[in-house]
Parts: structure tokens; sequence; C-alpha cells
């Protein structure tokens, strides 16, 4: 077992910030239709979810880092958090679920990193909740 794996960073941000940068300077991504992004993020979160879910119950921090990599596949498909697609703008409440939730399943097993603010997860919730209902009107 590798040991670096399981060592989490100290801050989260410091890691996922990161990562969203280098795969918004890695190319641009090819323009989908804007209008089917809620159905494609719920698509997305309701795969990763029930992942996540279990990871959370088994302490697998793992799962988090090759989460990881799918998120920000799916961001780079999407030309999310880029400027490519700016019309993803009038979808916010999607675009920080998707963002947002490895960071609130992180915090979930790591209660006391300074990166889980009070509130992060109802916030999460808010957000979701919100795309799933504008995902279904579409």
């Amino acid at each position: 077992m590798d040991l670096s794996r399981t060592r989490l960073p100290v801050s989260l941000r410091r890691i996922v910030a990161p990562l969203l940068l280098a795969a918004a300077a890695s190319g641009a991504p090819a323009q989908q239709d804007a209008d089917r992004f809620p159905a494609a993020a719920m698509s997305f979160l309701g795969g990763e979810l029930p992942a996540m879910e279990a990871a959370i119950t088994a302490r697998d921090r793992d799962y988090f880092e090759d989460a990881m990599g799918r998120m920000l596949d799916f961001s780079d498909s999407w030309g999310f958090k880029t400027r490519d697609n700016p019309a993803l703008a009038r979808f916010p409440m999607c675009t920080d679920a998707v963002s947002d939730f490895l960071v609130v399943g992180m915090c979930r097993i790591m209660t006391t990193n300074s990166a889980c603010e009070p509130g992060m997860a109802a916030k999460f919730n808010s957000n979701l909740q919100k795309c799933r209902e504008l995902a279904a009107t579409r």
C-alpha cells in the first residue's frame, strides 16, 4: 500500500483549485449544447454520489483521487470553469454542485480540515436540489 496516497492535503482547496485551473488550461473543449448541461451534471453526479457515499462509509480516500480525475474530465468536456463556454454561467447551481461535491465528501471524512466551512454541505445540497429541479424541466 502506498502511504503517500492515503495522506490528505492540508487544505482541500489547495488541491481542487490548481486541478481545475490545469483542466482549464489544457485546451479548448468541444462545445456542447448548454441547455443539456443540467441533465448532464445530474447524470454525472448520479453516478458519483452513491460511489462517494460508499467511499465515505469505508473511509476510502483513494476514491476521491480517482473521482477528481472524472470530475476534471467532465468539466473539461463542457468548457466548465473556463471562458470557453460562457453559456454555462446561467447554471451556477449545477456548476457549483459538480465542483463542490468532492470537497463536501472529503469534509465528511476530515471534519477538522480548515477547508471545511460551516454551511458548505447545506449549500451543496441546495445547489444539488436546484440543479435536479432544473434538469427535470429540460
